[in-house]
């Protein structure tokens, strides 16, 4: 998709432009963000024994541990 400098448009193509965005915007399924908000919870909650975050890394698997110890002289 070409880069487009919006200064450089006329005024009309500023409108056209506007207004075949509202056209797509429209056509946008919207949902309540209270039932997203609950599905999203849903979804952490179903996955929380998984996620690393929570949990962490188990030392074996974990590819950044330190393989010796710092030592200051």
């Amino acid at each position: 998709m070409p880069v487009i400098n919006v200064e450089d448009l006329t005024d009309k193509d500023k409108a056209l432009m506007e207004v075949n965005q509202l056209k797509v915007e429209v056509k946008l399924e919207r949902w309540l963000t209270s039932k997203c908000c609950e599905e999203i919870k849903d979804y952490i909650q179903a996955l929380v024994d998984e996620d690393t975050l929570v949990k962490g890394i188990s030392e074996e698997k974990n590819p950044f541990k330190e393989k010796g110890g710092c030592v200051i002289c």
